[in-house]
């Protein structure tokens, strides 16, 4: 008798290619794999993260772009890289349900998504189901009840905003166009996992046009109190306050302020301003608060650096 053996072995399901249109669910762009509540990024795509992130009410943030297959970015200083068409850059917004112990779950509010198609950004947001099984786009913002419970173990409860897409161009916008704002290589140029960013990304062949990160500026994590008081400020400035507070940003023609990290201080007119700064940071007032737009409270960490850096000029 031939004794046969059978081969078990299953191969691996390929992953769909990730969509890079706006389609009614978020699940239909195959950004993720398996149960959508789960996150677990497609193969196709890669995380990113800033050394100083945006506040946006105390949000968890996961950040991720998706190159077209083949397609890299070209490097083009310490700012945004050129990125190749059919790119999708997604952030996805969510709560922890206590953060001392994140295996009690969260709840994820939104997936703010950037496209870039013939040379242009387009912007949509996905509103996330109370199940947690997908996410609807929705242009027109909404409101969601979140309530966690933070490091210190204290219960806090707001009303999280999720931003129409009117609301996104506000900040997006530079000039007539549409924009990313977080990936800049300056604020990309720090180790993960033992790992610089930037080198990652040239090591993958998903970055060309640089040799090395030394030769990239960065801007600091401004919770490091080892660096200096202007630095974190200036950081904190340029990553919540710069894509208004530019040439061709939101505010150029209702203020002087020029927050980007790369301008120096006596161009900024911070010094000029910042008793007007201060009394837009430390407290909420709907249109006259800074931000205009994605927060409702205020950033009290943020606010004790903005402040103390303020006394000092």
């Amino acid at each position: 008798m031939v004794s046969c053996s059978k081969d078990d072995s299953v191969s691996p399901v390929p992953e769909e290619p990730i969509v890079a249109e706006f389609r009614t669910k978020l699940s239909e762009l195959n950004l993720y794999t398996g149960a959508m509540k789960d996150l677990n990024i497609s193969s196709k795509a890669f995380k990113y993260q800033l050394n100083t992130p945006l506040f946006t009410d105390y949000a968890q943030k996961e950040r991720l772009i998706a190159l077209p297959e083949g397609g890299r970015m070209r490097f083009n200083g310490e700012g945004l890289p050129i990125f190749p068409d059919n790119t999708l850059i997604a952030k996805t917004f969510y709560y922890n349900i206590d953060n001392r112990d994140v295996s009690l779950g969260r709840q994820i509010i939104e997936t703010r998504i950037l496209i870039k198609s013939n040379g242009e950004w387009t912007t949509g947001n996905y509103k996330w189901n109370e199940e947690q099984t997908d996410a609807l786009l929705d242009l027109n913002g909404s409101t969601v009840p979140v309530t966690w419970i933070n490091d210190d173990g204290i219960s806090n409860s707001i009303n999280y905003v999720i931003p129409s897409d009117a609301d996104c161009f506000t900040c997006h916008k530079s000039y007539d166009n549409i924009t990313p704002i977080g990936p800049k290589l300056r604020s990309l140029n720090f180790e993960i996992e033992g790992a610089n960013q930037i080198q990652r990304l040239l090591d993958n062949d998903q970055l060309f046009g640089l040799d090395n990160p030394n030769n990239v500026n960065t801007i600091v994590n401004w919770e490091d109190t080892s660096q200096s008081l202007e630095s974190r400020a200036r950081a904190y400035f340029d990553v919540n306050c710069a894509h208004c507070h530019i040439p061709g940003g939101f505010c150029e023609d209702q203020s002087i302020l020029n927050l980007d990290h790369s301008v120096n201080l006596s161009n900024s007119f911070i010094t000029e301003r910042k008793a007007s700064i201060l009394s837009r940071v430390s407290s909420y007032n709907p249109g006259f608060s800074m931000p205009l737009i994605g927060t409702t409270i205020v950033h009290d960490e943020g606010l004790e650096l903005i402040e103390s850096y303020l006394n000092t000029l």
